[in-house]
């Protein structure tokens, strides 16, 4: 087992920092049972965020982080599966997608905050150890959950992007494919993106969900279809990964806790390199999934397969 470098441990303590949050955090409303999505608010502090949740309260917690520009909704077919199976499965509409827990500094979207909102909402609802799991943006935040406080953490399951330090290692070299797939990075940062993704009734927003259902996509567009909250999506990026310059948080380190990494082969957005060289960096038990023929939009294209992948995995 490696031993994770001073910048990681300097960033796992800024992070937990962060994460202490006030005491004063508490949940609302219950899951409801077997496969049926309900949908509840979780307070964190001065913070509300809305929430899918399913399955019995006392089922072994499962965490969902959704990406860009998607929404908890994302995790509709997940979420339904692991409810029957018995798991107490919640996904929240992360900072910004919430309108509650929606600051307007972009600072206020940097990754210590970002990972202290996931632990603070699973302190509001008593998941002392939970399974977490994420897409996209929410599969970044995951990994820096699953180094930062790896005792809260029964399994990992990050979903297309690799590990922060393989893609990083890989969006270096402005050769690679990485580098050029990540181009969209330097529009989304620009200040005057929102109103890209808003013209034409949200035109440009639509078209990113390639392959998804038109009454999911819908979903999305209702919570992100508006400036404050496709501007608070794209403080995620400026925050983080304010350029292909790379990201503006140190190199994270190995991850220890089970993981298994779901990667998809038609991904445009994320590279083959990256996701095989994320085996460099976790030193934990490690499972690497490639499924074929799906695009970026894994949970909602590759539903059943992501499923049934979980259920193995957390089980």
């Amino acid at each position: 087992m490696r031993t994770p470098n001073l910048p990681s441990l300097a960033l796992a303590a800024l992070f937990l920092t962060a994460a202490c949050g006030d005491g004063s955090t508490n949940g609302t409303a219950s899951p409801g049972a077997d496969g049926e999505i309900r949908e509840i608010r979780i307070e964190v502090g001065d913070l509300v965020f809305d929430a899918r949740v399913a399955g019995p309260e006392n089922g072994t917690p499962v965490l969902l982080l959704h990406g860009f520009p998607s929404t908890s909704w994302e995790w509709k077919q997940q979420l339904e599966t692991l409810g029957r199976a018995g798991y107490r499965a919640v996904a929240p509409n992360q900072r910004g997608y919430s309108p509650g827990a929606r600051p307007e500094a972009v600072e206020d979207y940097g990754m210590a905050f970002l990972v202290g909102d996931v632990l603070n909402i699973a302190d509001a609802l008593g998941f002392e150890r939970f399974h977490l799991v994420g897409h996209d943006w929410g599969a970044a935040v995951a990994w820096v959950v699953g180094v930062v406080a790896p005792g809260r953490v029964l399994t990992l399951t990050p979903i297309s992007v690799p590990h922060p330090d393989a893609f990083a290692r890989e969006l270096a070299d402005t050769r690679s494919c990485q580098y050029a797939a990540s181009a969209y990075v330097d529009f989304f940062v620009q200040p005057d993106a929102e109103e890209a993704f808003l013209a034409n009734d949200n035109a440009l927003l639509r078209s990113l969900f390639e392959g998804v259902p038109d009454e999911d996509v819908a979903v999305h567009v209702a919570t992100l279809g508006n400036r404050e909250a496709i501007r608070a999506g794209l403080d995620w990026y400026r925050a983080n990964l304010p350029g292909r310059s790379g990201f503006s948080a140190p190199a994270l380190g190995p991850v220890t806790v089970p993981t298994m990494f779901i990667w998809s082969d038609q991904d445009a957005a994320l590279c083959r390199e990256g996701a095989v060289a994320t085996a460099d960096y976790v030193t934990g038990p490690y499972r690497f999934e490639i499924i074929s023929g799906v695009n970026h939009w894994v949970p909602e294209n590759a539903g059943p397969e992501v499923s049934a992948l979980l259920l193995e995995h957390l089980g």
